[in-house]
């Protein structure tokens, strides 16, 4: 029998015997985050999506807990991972913009797990800033450079010994660059254009075929390298220490997704698997947010969260099957700067229906690079360009470019009905109460947050962000979030 075999099957042993498992352990567990770049969360099966294949995270989740409504604050790359690797809110961390930096002075997740014991690194992108905030240590074996055309191989050696190296417990993140543009990885030939089942908010246009395509072949991609992590960390014999959280950060660079509020934006993936405390094959319908990933993660380790004055807050309840609530509301905010011209949102959900508002609705929406037409396509993909094209006569491309350039002030969507957000419920008589009980709990939350709104979104204000000189520093990092 393989070695793999005999871990397998003494992980099954393990859980038959131990229901109760996290207390019969010597220590605080081991974690693995395993962090997918710019992938849609309704595109993968797991929460209904009808292309991609995806046997490891389909394995995973078998497993493991499968989160219905995990949401993210803002759906760019930097801004997110700050809020993960944090728990605090933009705001409150001081990454309210792409390309920019949080506030020097915070305690994040290397030094908060890093003082009760964990070894803490990250392989793969980083994105966020200043080192001094957020120093972890640098594993090697998978490219940080989610624009490299091809993507560099991957190696899994240098994982496999920071696993290894110590009995000290660890926590690793191995954030991937897949399926980040260009999508240039895996194997598009195995996703036929004509074969595709396009989503409702994604034109139909053959060049949009072929991008969705080469798109899918990247999810499959970065599933293989989920697998491999996987395997990894049984062969290093402690999987059933470990607790193992998979998310697909924010949408997809397909128009309505990334750089938006909408639910394709900041609604992400998140699976977890803990042997012997998460009970396998479960769904959980509680609201959580990326805030309350480090403070579920200091409640693990046998810290008090709410001693570290986190946004967020622990859902250990939820792991444990204990409970399928946890959150009230999850919150979300954009700002366009850099991406393109100023165009400030902010948004609010309960899990079911989503409040959006359009601080400058009169103005136009563009981002520069699904519009733009530099280079060879790869990376300002040519797709948007066939949505124009066709439009004379392409009645839903059409639609489609009007939702997402010209916004209403307020929005509101039925997510359970409708999760690509295709009908604005705003003036139904039968949602007034609920549209203004989530406008006033934004309106609160944004208060607390210190948020300047309009303001916040200049070019003055993200050139001084991204020098480390935050224009705007809001109180709220001092003290715990409401809202829960």
């Amino acid at each position: 029998m393989s070695k793999l075999s005999l871990l397998s099957l003494a992980a099954i042993f393990f859980v038959a015997l131990n229901s109760t498992a996290w207390s019969a352990q010597t220590g605080p567990p081991n974690v693995l985050i395993i962090m997918a770049d710019d992938c849609t969360y309704n595109d993968l099966p797991l929460y209904g999506g009808r292309n991609a294949k995806t046997p490891n995270l389909d394995q995973l989740a078998q497993s493991g807990l499968t989160f219905n409504r995990a949401f993210l604050a803002a759906a760019m790359c930097q801004p997110c991972r700050a809020e993960l690797y944090s728990g605090r809110y933009p705001m409150s961390n001081g990454c309210t913009w792409n390309h920019s930096a949080s506030l020097n002075d915070l305690e994040t997740m290397p030094q908060l797990l890093g003082k009760l014991g964990y070894r803490v690194g990250i392989a793969g992108k980083v994105h966020v800033g200043p080192p001094k905030t957020f120093p972890f240590e640098s594993v090697d074996g998978f490219d940080g450079n989610c624009v490299r055309d091809p993507t560099k191989a991957h190696e899994i050696a240098a994982a496999a010994n920071f696993m290894t190296r110590s009995d000290d417990p660890f926590c690793l993140v191995v954030a991937l660059v897949e399926p980040h543009v260009p999508w240039v990885m895996g194997d598009a030939s195995a996703y036929p254009p004509n074969k595709i089942d396009l989503p409702q908010n994604i034109a139909d246009t053959a060049e949009t075929r072929r991008a969705f395509g080469r798109y899918l072949a990247e999810i499959t991609y970065m599933d293989g390298q989920v697998g491999e992590l996987l395997q990894t960390l049984e062969l290093s014999g402690k999987s059933e220490d470990t607790l193992v959280l998979f998310t697909s950060e924010q949408g997809s660079q397909f128009p309505g997704n990334k750089w938006t509020n909408y639910n394709t934006g900041v609604h992400t993936a998140l699976i977890a698997r803990w042997p012997g405390v998460i009970e396998p094959g479960n769904r959980t319908d509680a609201l959580v947010q990326y805030a309350d990933v480090l403070p579920t993660l200091l409640d693990v380790a046998g810290s008090k969260p709410t001693e570290h004055g986190l946004d967020g807050s622990s859902f250990l309840n939820v792991l444990k099957g204990q409970t399928n609530e946890h959150r009230k509301f999850v919150y979300g905010v954009h700002n366009n700067v850099p991406e393109g011209p100023p165009y400030p949102i902010r948004s609010i959900t309960d899990g079911q229906y989503h409040y959006i508002r359009n601080l400058t609705p009169e103005n136009l929406y563009i981002e520069k690079h699904l519009m733009g037409i530099n280079g060879n396509g790869k990376l300002n993909n040519l797709y948007w360009q066939t949505w124009v094209f066709e439009s004379w006569n392409n009645e839903e491309a059409y639609r489609l470019i009007q939702r997402y350039q010209h916004r209403p002030a307020e929005e509101l969507y039925d997510l359970q009905s409708d999760p690509h957000e295709m009908n604005n419920l705003i003036g139904s008589e039968s949602l007034a109460v609920k549209k203004g009980e989530l406008s006033a709990e934004l309106d609160r939350w944004l208060i607390e947050q210190g948020d300047p709104g309009i303001d916040q979104d200049t070019h003055e204000t993200h050139k001084a962000a991204k020098s480390g000189q935050h224009r705007y520093r809001t109180k709220a990092a001092q003290k715990p979030t409401a809202g829960r």
